[in-house]
């Protein structure tokens, strides 16, 4: 995917994710991997999210995102069903700025095999 290919859906993503939460301005990529690691983790809380618990969320994105690259292998729920993932190789992009763009093709692509079973659409 080129530069702007992947700009233009990481945009729209942005825009999905802005209308849903019925917000003023577009999310930045740290809301959008809380965002899919709440729908990961399944459930949403009575109460806010902790800080730590919000730490946790965006690690259940990642490494949800990652899955299928094969840095990460599920491993199952524990008793609070908080999802869990050993680590199989290291992560090998390099860089902050090449390890943020990494990721939002992952949320990109994320968003395109949820749209697959949901009726939002980003196509």
């Amino acid at each position: 995917m080129e530069a702007w290919e992947r700009d233009f859906e990481w945009l729209k993503v942005r825009h999905i994710v802005k209308s849903a939460m019925k917000k003023d301005v577009l999310p930045d990529l740290q809301t959008v991997l809380f965002l899919v690691g709440v729908q990961e983790l399944g459930r949403i809380p009575k109460e806010k999210f902790t800080k730590e618990e919000k730490r946790d969320l965006m690690h259940v994105a990642v490494c949800t995102l990652l899955e299928g690259d094969g840095y990460f292998e599920f491993e199952g729920r524990d008793q609070d069903g908080w999802p869990h993932w050993k680590e199989v190789k290291s992560f090998s992009v390099k860089g902050a700025s090449e390890q943020e763009a990494f990721l939002v093709l992952k949320v990109i692509e994320y968003f395109k095999k949820y749209n697959e079973l949901t009726s939002f659409s980003i196509n």
